[in-house]
């Protein structure tokens, strides 16, 4: 637990611990429902807890050189606010179709954008070309070992909010969050449970999870661009196998859906990734207690927005 004792030490200089809120929408006979609502942070979104907390170690091991990073967009605001705080500066590589909103948020923080290839991983690619050419530092959301300790800091804040938590809900992209937050519940709590929510477009990790083994798939086209992961990665599916204890897969509609019930039910904005453990939890008609549903994020494209607003209409 120290380097999370560590990350929770320097974020709490930046950021106070978010809100978790009842969702008495969510619930049924025999559990109780919590959101973890992570949008009221800088760039409206989770990611800046790991980019922070890494950023400010590797400028402490390395100084305030160039730093690059891949991204579908938030990990990209992260790391550009990170860079604008640390006075480090930064390109972010990102798939050329990305969310705007997520993009425009990167260009307020003063970094560069690379725009490049269809997804993620070519983005990825990309910056790792960058990385090997230049010398810049790439801080690479899925692999960097300090992101997680960052995000585990989700995991103490709930336990430390709600001791009596029995399970979390967990959005499933590059896996750093849910890593995170599992190695710092289960150490808080080794009773609690974790499930992992991906999207049924791109199930590389629930693939990986299931057969104990890296999985890629030719695709990943899901709405929910922070889960839109290709090619699982070896050293995340041993930590997720061991660390959680359920994956599940949520369609386009069920994300559609659970963002649409947030919004008029709860009042909560969350974009399609930071709406997917709602989803889950949406079509789970068993798990019972205390549970609480991490909504990672708010910025949401326009026209996701649009096609929200369309359901709401015919309401």
């Amino acid at each position: 637990m120290s380097g999370i004792r560590d990350a929770q030490t320097l974020l709490q200089k930046h950021f106070a611990p978010t809100p978790l809120v009842r969702a008495t929408s969510l619930e049924s006979a025999g559990r109780i429902v919590y959101l973890k609502v992570e949008s009221d942070l800088p760039t409206g979104s989770f990611k800046v807890r790991g980019a922070v907390y890494a950023m400010s170690k590797h400028v402490e091991r390395r100084g305030a050189g160039p730093v690059i990073a891949a991204s579908t967009g938030n990990h990209g605001a992260a790391v550009a606010y990170a860079g604008r705080l640390l006075n480090v500066p930064v390109t972010i590589f990102l798939p050329k179709r990305a969310n705007p909103v997520k993009s425009q948020r990167i260009l307020d923080q003063g970094a560069r954008i690379v725009a490049v290839g269809d997804d993620l991983s070519a983005a990825i690619d990309a910056a790792y070309a960058e990385a090997e050419c230049t010398g810049a530092f790439f801080l690479h959301d899925a692999t960097d070992a300090d992101i997680p300790e960052g995000t585990a800091t989700i995991g103490t804040e709930i336990i430390a909010q709600l001791p009596e938590t029995d399970v979390i809900f967990v959005p499933m992209g590059d896996t750093a969050l849910v890593r995170g937050v599992a190695t710092a519940a289960k150490q808080l709590k080794p009773s609690i449970r974790i499930v992992g929510v991906a999207a049924a477009n791109a199930p590389a990790y629930y693939l990986s999870w299931r057969g104990d083994g890296p999985v890629s798939t030719e695709t990943a086209h899901t709405i929910a661009d922070g889960l839109a992961v290709r090619r699982a990665l070896a050293a995340n599916v041993t930590a997720i196998s061991a660390l959680v204890d359920d994956v599940r897969l949520v369609e386009e509609d069920d994300l559609l859906a659970a963002m649409t019930h947030l919004m008029t039910r709860e009042g909560v904005v969350a974009e399609p990734a930071a709406a997917a453990a709602t989803a889950a939890l949406m079509k789970d008609h068993d798990t019972s207690g205390a549970i609480v549903s991490l909504v990672t994020g708010s910025n949401v494209a326009p026209e996701v927005m649009e096609r929200i607003a369309g359901r709401r209409s015919l309401r």
